[in-house]
């Protein structure tokens, strides 16, 4: 105990010198976002389990139907008869989709120059 006691006044010197106590600050910051982060993190993969998962082939029936009714509706003409709530849905759905197509291009080509952003 008397050894720790006698190192707490070189602990605070070494403390006080300006980096070390940036990068100790740091740490404590990382540590702290570490920890508040858990529960979210916790409830990010609880939906990626369910939400993520790829189809099992039982559904895979389902997904063609659900295709092929897209496509009989487009060609029918019932896109004409949506309301303007559930327009602007999909078109906010659209925009999120074709958002993530252009940062999988740019993650893919590792930069941005290149593209008419």
């Amino acid at each position: 105990m008397s050894k720790l006691m006698s190192r707490i006044p070189l602990l605070i010197e070494v403390l006080t010198e300006k980096k070390l106590t940036n990068s100790f600050c740091t740490i404590l910051r990382s540590r702290s976002s570490i920890k508040a982060a858990k529960p979210k993190l916790k409830e990010f993969n609880r939906f990626a389990k369910v939400e993520l998962y790829p189809p099992t082939p039982v559904e895979i029936p389902a997904i063609i139907r659900g295709f092929s009714d897209l496509i009989r509706a487009g060609t029918q003409g019932r896109w004409a008869n949506v309301t303007v709530k559930e327009a602007m849905v999909n078109t906010c759905i659209t925009i999120e989709v074709l958002c993530w197509f252009f940062v999988g291009e740019c993650i893919g080509k590792r930069n941005i120059i290149g593209y008419d952003v």
